[in-house]
């Protein structure tokens, strides 16, 4: 690296992200991934079932 250049600022990169998790309400919902992706797999398995009972 060429003694005059600077590199960039790391903390002003990260900013915007600090910022945003700040604002987050507590008052939210929160629902954890794997509750999401639990009723996902749910859902697909019951409407294949249903696909396979009901099918002419």
């Amino acid at each position: 690296m060429a003694k005059g250049k600077r590199q960039a600022a790391g903390p002003m990169s990260s900013a915007g992200l600090v910022r945003y998790y700040e604002s987050e309400e507590k008052s939210a919902i929160h629902i954890p991934p794997r509750s999401i992706i639990l009723a996902c797999i749910v859902s697909a398995a019951v409407v294949l079932a249903l696909n396979f009972m009901f099918a002419r």
